[in-house]
């Protein structure tokens, strides 16, 4: 079973691309995330000719994740992050989806980029965070197979970086943020791509600006958090870094794993 997330930075301006992706690639379950698309106007119909089933929490104009199942939904669980009934982001949608004989939960995030430090908005993707790892305990208590993926706006490591002094003052780099990453994964996750692609120079984004692709001025930033039980059924994981030098690309790149079936 291939599952994959990808951040697409635009539902409908990577429509094209995004569809050659689904057919080149076939995912069972794909991820998206920044659709900038209200619930009705995400183009639904176009993924549904390939044989997806799909499941959207959209907001017009930015924010925004949606699910594409080639196997049925049992069940769409949440459209959301729970625990601020006050947040109006669009920022987390959580399916369940049959695996074998049993199931697999996939959560789907697009995590706050919190820039510039200092301001609301980091304090914003701090609670944020605390937020998600409550429900990640939640999912753990259930001791099922569950995938935690998306665009979780975190460099982990000095090594998720080509140039990580470059990343100093931001966000994604913080001491705090990475340190909120680590302890979803001292929860018990396994971070996939990392499991299976320990070496450096591994990155998932590349910015628009001052030739950053050209350049291979990377970070990763996407992100497959596996439970134990998926971790347990885990064949491979692997990032589509050429989806990049499409044209009109999104500056994030496809990022996947292989899970045997339960």
């Amino acid at each position: 079973m291939r599952i994959a997330t990808w951040n697409i930075n635009g539902a409908k301006a990577r429509l094209d691309g995004a569809l050659t992706w689904l057919k080149e690639t076939n995912p069972d379950v794909a991820c998206f995330q920044e659709i900038k698309s209200s619930n009705e106007a995400f183009p639904a119909a176009f993924f549904e000719e390939l044989g997806y089933h799909v499941a959207v929490h959209g907001q017009k104009g930015f924010n925004g994740v949606a699910v594409l199942s080639k196997r049925r939904f049992d069940e769409v669980v949440v459209r959301g992050l729970p625990g601020d009934d006050g947040d109006a982001h669009a920022r987390y949608i959580e399916v369940v989806v049959p695996n074998g004989s049993g199931i697999v939960r996939i959560g789907n995030l697009y995590l706050p980029n919190g820039n510039p430090i200092g301001t609301d908005r980091f304090a914003y993707k701090l609670a944020w965070m605390r937020r998600f790892e409550a429900r990640v305990r939640e999912l753990l208590d259930l001791e099922e197979a569950f995938l935690l993926m998306g665009d979780y706006n975190v460099i982990p490591e000095s090594a998720d970086a080509k140039h990580p002094d470059a990343w100093r003052e931001d966000a994604l780099f913080q001491p705090e943020t990475r340190a909120a990453y680590r302890a979803l994964i001292n929860l018990g996750l396994t971070d996939a791509v990392r499991a299976c692609q320990p070496e450096a120079g591994v990155f998932t984004f590349w910015d628009y600006q001052a030739g950053a692709w050209q350049k291979d001025h990377g970070i990763r930033i996407d992100h497959i958090l596996l439970s134990p039980q998926a971790a347990d059924r885990l064949l491979g994981a692997g990032i589509d870094k050429f989806t990049r030098g499409w044209e009109k690309p999104s500056d994030h790149v496809p990022v996947w794993v292989e899970l045997q079936d339960g």
